[in-house]
């Protein structure tokens, strides 16, 4: 089905609503073959009704966990109708109820602010007016690591018919016999055990275990800049800090089960807002969250600063076209290394690497090795990072 086969079978005014905040022929139906039928398939779902029933609120939810948008990573007319058809019930939800499905209400919030939105609902008000939600008072969400599987215990095999009654009957004397052998095995090995101890006790430390060997050696030695955990990420909503004339407040989703971010950057005074809105960007993740002016930040906005100074400019460094929120920013010649889970501020680690970070001749970001000057290009799975009018910049 085509969609505007699926858009003509929406009720009015929610056809009307759709139909002014995507441009009919324009990627907003669609960018590729694939989204353009994913695009008609979500609008084919809307107008059957039941994908924005409460009831069905579970499934959309584990839907919305991981994306920005329904379709890719870009406004389709599937999130204009998806919007229209959540707004009744969501208009009629008290805080409890909102805040129990925080992936759609994160979702609904963003586009109902979406500029083609807002702008196709004001002449059909107040069928699609804003509906305000207490996000400040929201609970917070922890974000915690998924628990390690449990290894499954091996089932006892099933008992051999009559007939296999002999075989089954020396294959158990063995299995017994071998029992016997490992118990006889972990009794020497215990008394080995006890043993050691007393050898053990005239060292002065005990050796580490593996696990906290790898910890150790990973916070060890000289920073590098695979230390730092760079992720791309896009900018859902954007407000001026209501206490500091010169801070965004952003929520900016990284792909994460625990939803947007919130980060707070010291760039009113060089990037408009307007061009901060539904920004793709990179942001480093592993900083240790801060307090600014009241409001604590998770994250820090990558920017490139003029060579000449903030007051010859601030741009946003930009990862390469078709990058979604979530992918890794690694540094090239570092690709097998994992980030640590977070900096140590004590160790300086950030503030030791980033004077090595800049912009080629070509704008692409980079680490520049200040010991050898070997380049390591910053770079997502679909292309490097660039800053699009800086060359020479510091990256911060």
């Amino acid at each position: 089905m085509s969609a505007s086969a699926a858009l003509a079978k929406l009720p009015s005014p929610l056809r009307d609503l759709v139909a002014a905040a995507a441009q009919d022929g324009s990627e907003d139906f669609g960018r590729s073959e694939k989204d353009k039928a994913e695009v008609a398939e979500w609008i084919d779902k809307v107008a059957q009704g039941e994908v924005a029933k409460p009831d069905n609120f579970k499934d959309l939810e584990t839907t919305l966990v991981p994306r920005t948008y329904i379709v890719s990573n870009y406004f389709t007319a599937a999130d204009a109708a998806l919007y229209g058809a959540l707004h009744p019930a969501l208009s009629q939800l008290q805080p409890a109820q909102y805040y129990s499905h925080p992936a759609i209400t994160r979702y609904f919030d963003h586009i109902q602010h979406y500029p083609s939105v807002r702008k196709a609902a004001e002449p059909l008000a107040p069928a699609f007016s804003v509906v305000q939600f207490d996000l400040e008072n929201a609970p917070h969400q922890e974000r915690k690591a998924e628990p390690p599987k449990k290894k499954e215990k091996t089932k006892a095999a099933p008992a051999a018919p009559e007939g296999e009654a002999p075989a089954a009957a020396v294959k158990a004397d063995k299995a017994e016999k071998k029992a016997k052998k490992a118990e006889e095995g972990d009794k020497a090995a215990e008394q080995g055990q006890k043993e050691g101890k007393a050898q053990k006790k005239e060292k002065k430390a005990k050796e580490p275990k593996p696990q906290e060997d790898k910890k150790k050696a990973e916070d060890a030695g000289e920073p590098v800049p695979s230390m730092i955990d760079l992720r791309v990420g896009r900018i859902v909503d954007i407000k001026k800090h209501p206490d500091a004339d010169g801070l965004y407040v952003e929520q900016i989703d990284f792909a994460e089960e625990t939803g947007p971010r919130t980060v707070v950057s010291g760039l009113v005074h060089y990037i408009p807002i307007e061009d901060m809105r539904d920004k793709i960007l990179v942001g480093v993740c592993n900083l240790k969250p801060a307090n600014m002016r009241g409001v604590k930040s998770f994250a820090m906005v990558l920017c490139a600063t003029h060579k000449d100074g903030k007051d010859a400019g601030i741009e946003l460094v930009q990862p390469p076209a078709g990058a979604k929120p979530g992918d890794r920013v690694y540094f090239e010649g570092f690709e097998a290394n994992e980030p640590l889970s977070q900096l140590n501020p004590k160790k300086k680690i950030f503030e030791t690497i980033q004077p090595g970070f800049t912009t080629l001749e070509t704008h692409e970001a980079a680490w520049v090795n200040p010991a050898t000057g070997s380049v390591h290009k910053i770079r997502t799975k679909d292309g490097v990072c660039i800053a699009p009018k800086f060359v020479g910049a510091s990256l911060s």
